[in-house]
């Protein structure tokens, strides 16, 4: 393997496990040496930019360096569902899902394997991969390893999920989530900058930060809205998720033990029409449709 040394002491996340995974030891994110996947399919239902019609090769991978007590693939990303493969494998899935005329490679949660995706990259790149590659992540992440995946990725799909450092660490058990996160966007930013798109509006290359409002936290939204308003271009694309539901253990705290109101996603609206941000999809409470909407109008 050529990146075999980042897996004998693992620093890949900024949990800094430093286990040897080579070895049998696992970190935080409970990934090994080989690859684990638990889906790969066409999926339709990203951003109208990735999906489009022929849907986005995503390929889900098990295990996730965060703990979010809301996640909705819990049992891929915390109890590590999936099948194991070779870094072989996993390029003729990207060559498969290509063949199926998906859009892009959707890369989801690959932040533990990145040392076997670069690999994978490269062989299939070699047997006729073309397609854009997305990397769809947490936010969470070593700007290290990010300058890793410089020229191998075109699209960056990172959540911003916290600004305060509270809600991080009582939510997903992680500390200086907003500190890592920005650091880690900013470098993306470096690499991809803002979209570009085909003649039939699919993204080519790019940074598109997602952000999941939570019930009883838009002040959280507010601040990172701000950040991405004063320091990424005003051209870049958000996407406003607002389809959050209690699941996993959500329903053991109070504050996000139920859905999003129409009241709420109407004041983060106008929130964005204040900030004059540019750029951006929002979803519907009501259709919990994501739509996309010039200026977020």
């Amino acid at each position: 393997m050529k990146y075999k040394k980042l897996l004998e002491e693992c620093k890949l996340c900024p949990h800094n496990c430093k286990v040897n995974r080579l070895n049998g030891e696992v970190g935080r994110c409970k990934a090994g040496s080989n690859v684990k996947v638990a889906l790969v399919n066409l999926h339709h239902f990203e951003e109208p930019c990735i999906s489009k019609e022929n849907g986005s090769g995503t390929v889900f991978f098990s295990g996730c360096n965060m703990s979010c007590k809301y996640c909705q693939n819990y049992k891929i990303s915390q109890e590590m569902h999936g099948e194991e493969i070779s870094i072989q494998e996993l390029a003729n899935n990207f060559l498969k899902l290509q063949n199926m005329n998906a859009n892009n490679i959707n890369l989801v949660t690959g932040v533990m394997y990145v040392p076997q995706i670069i690999e994978a990259i490269e062989i299939a790149r070699k047997n006729g991969l073309k397609i854009p590659i997305i990397y769809n992540s947490s936010g969470y992440e070593n700007v290290e390893t990010i300058k890793l995946l410089n020229g191998y990725i075109d699209v960056y799909l990172p959540d911003m999920k916290y600004y305060y450092d509270e809600l991080g660490k009582k939510l997903s058990g992680v500390s200086n989530y907003f500190e890592t996160a920005k650091l880690a966007i900013l470098e993306m930013y470096k690499q991809v900058g803002v979209p570009k798109f085909n003649e039939n509006e699919i993204i080519e290359k790019g940074l598109i930060i997602r952000h999941l409002i939570l019930p009883n936290h838009l002040q959280n939204t507010k601040m990172i809205l701000k950040w991405i308003s004063k320091n990424i271009n005003k051209n870049v694309f958000i996407s406003i998720m607002s389809q959050y539901f209690p699941t996993n253990k959500a329903y053991e705290i109070e504050e996000i033990n139920r859905k999003l109101t129409i009241e709420e996603n109407n004041e983060i609206k106008d929130f964005i029409e204040k900030l004059n941000l540019q750029n951006g999809y929002i979803q519907d409470v009501e259709e919990n449709e994501e739509q996309y909407v010039p200026n977020f109008k």
